[in-house]
């Protein structure tokens, strides 16, 4: 695995620089797409719900990613699927903590809490966590002041609704315009709680509260995303329902390949770093992809 970071001296300034990527003291070039590695130790998550509550398995499970080329891993307590009931934050520390704590004591690799819950921040930042990333945009009105001090990094996710209700909410009149607003607003959200752009990348929340024609329409305009937000994209397209319904129905478990054809998609289109189940294809397949994309079309 190899992390291209340095100590964290950035220019305080209006104009931000959408190459890197401020995470807790340490900053991570974007020159190459990176990949985050999705280790859920939920019981019901869609794709791999249950295999891994336990530290000491969650644990190899890391270290499996990292040596298959992960730039970071994102830990989760809570099933984000369309339907799923939320937990308490005091379950989904309990589910969090132990693994991230355990993850941090055996690797060298930057670990993000996937939560939307201030109090659940707050534990895992405590416990070392380097990103929070937060499918609601920072819609828990505590979470920016808990952030903010701590230097970690953010992702801010768009989203409406509850996992439980989002479905019901996919009436956009430009969805790539719409989602662009409203993901403007989190940003705003950050700005007055003080956390640095620098710090933050934006996920358009491809399955939550979208349909299928419009999560492939957000992939195809990623570009456009990234040129009106002024920061860097995610992608967190792996194993969603969108491409089961693409390939003819296939479970969650035989997306794999569709999957890494969404994020090769989004590299085309603008997307940097790439969250994902299946690292190893995907690190294989961006890495490939990355070098032909970064040739000049006049060379052909």
């Amino acid at each position: 695995m190899v992390i291209s970071s340095a100590r964290l001296d950035l220019p305080r300034s209006p104009t931000v620089s959408n190459d890197v990527w401020a995470i807790r003291g340490r900053v991570l070039s974007l020159d190459r797409p990176l990949v985050m590695g999705i280790l859920n130790v939920t019981p019901d998550s869609f794709s791999d719900g249950g295999r891994f509550l336990d530290p000491a398995r969650a644990v190899e499970q890391a270290r499996r990613m990292a040596e298959d080329g992960a730039d970071l891993i994102d830990v989760g307590g809570e099933s984000t699927r369309p339907g799923a009931p939320a937990v308490s934050a005091d379950e989904e520390a309990a589910r969090v903590v132990p693994v991230l704590r355990a993850i941090k004591d055996a690797l060298d690799v930057p670990v993000s809490v996937d939560t939307r819950k201030a109090d659940v921040a707050r534990e895992a930042l405590d416990g070392g966590a380097d990103v929070i990333n937060d499918v609601s945009g920072l819609g828990d009105a505590r979470m920016g002041g808990i952030v903010a001090p701590s230097g970690a990094g953010l992702v801010l996710m768009h989203m409406r609704g509850t996992p439980e209700t989002m479905q019901r909410m996919t009436d956009y009149g430009d969805v790539v315009d719409d989602v662009a607003a409203e993901l403007e607003q989190a940003l705003e959200r950050a700005d007055r709680a003080g956390i640095a752009r620098e710090r933050i990348v934006l996920d358009p929340g491809i399955g939550f509260a979208k349909t299928a024609e419009q999560n492939l329409e957000l992939i195809a305009r990623l570009a456009r995303l990234e040129r009106r937000l002024g920061r860097p994209v995610l992608l967190g397209a792996s194993r969603k329902s969108f491409i089961g319904a693409l390939l003819g129905g296939v479970p969650a478990d035989l997306r794999d390949a569709g999957s890494v054809g969404a994020c090769v998609a989004g590299l085309a289109r603008g997307a940097r770093i790439f969250r994902v189940h299946d690292v190893r294809s995907t690190r294989h397949a961006l890495d490939v992809a990355h070098a032909v994309l970064r040739l000049s079309p006049e060379g052909s």
